[in-house]
């Protein structure tokens, strides 16, 4: 049994969702978590759209949610780039809809001569983009992530993430790139402020080992690996990760509280 829980942290693309497909038992759990009074935050890695945009898209599947509840690795950055790197103009290859929702958090965005290269997973990327990208990290900024992530679950299957854009700057430009969400701590920590939790005794959700399982195992904070996204149990039986518990899906968890 899960005791002493200050709060839930929980993924969301592969954890309560899948593509536009709510995952049986989420609404339920989320349901289980209000009625019981344990804060909750939905943390995704997700940068392609904006706090908004998951807020009415959780909604709309029937999830009892509220801004607050929503953390994606896009507002970690804006914060990070606003108490870490206050003033520095940003190249950011986005969607226009993030590019938006930075401007409004205050983040100084340009297209010529940035301090900072900012990648989040764009789907209106162009080799135009990307070349502007490497020519401005050839001319000294500084490359910054929002996530690690490689693959991206959506109905159909997966989708390239962005993982594999970081390799290819990293490889072109000879610099390592700042990542701020999850496997960083940082994110945890955001998210944990966000519930006005102590960050030791949340508990972490997720589908993904190299992100969810990575964080919580190096925060040593408790987890809990849901099977209903992109982890098999064959992929756990050959990883270094050891989640606290396993199950099929979320729907499972009110049973270990």
């Amino acid at each position: 049994m899960i005791e002493d829980v200050s709060g839930f942290v929980i993924d969301m693309d592969g954890t309560v969702y899948i593509g536009g497909e709510v995952i049986p038992g989420a609404t339920e759990f989320i349901g289980f978590l209000r009625s019981k009074g344990i804060p909750f935050v939905f943390l995704t890695n997700n940068s392609s759209r904006s706090r908004g945009y998951y807020l009415e898209k959780v909604r709309d599947m029937g999830l009892d949610a509220s801004i607050e509840n929503i953390l994606t690795s896009a507002v970690a950055t804006e914060r990070f780039l606003l108490d870490q790197r206050p003033g520095k103009r940003v190249y950011v290859l986005a969607t226009p809809e993030v590019q938006d929702e930075m401007r409004e958090a205050g983040i100084p965005l340009t297209e010529e001569d940035p301090d900072i290269v900012l990648l989040t997973f764009d789907r209106t990327i162009t080799f135009d983009k990307i070349n502007k990208a490497y020519s401005f990290i050839m001319a000294g900024a500084e490359l910054v992530a929002t996530h690690p992530d490689d693959l991206c679950p959506t109905e159909g299957g997966y989708d390239v993430d962005i993982g594999a854009f970081i390799c290819m700057f990293e490889y072109l430009t000879g610099r390592k790139a700042t990542v701020v969400g999850k496997p960083n701590p940082l994110m945890l920590d955001m998210a944990a402020a966000e519930m006005g939790a102590e960050r030791e005794s949340t508990v972490m959700v997720g589908d993904r080992l190299y992100t969810d399982m990575r964080m919580a195992q190096d925060c040593g904070i408790r987890s809990i690996l849901v099977l209903s996204g992109e982890t098999t149990e064959e992929d756990l039986r050959g990883s270094s990760m050891r989640p606290t518990y396993v199950v099929g899906s979320v729907g499972e968890i009110p049973g270990l509280l």
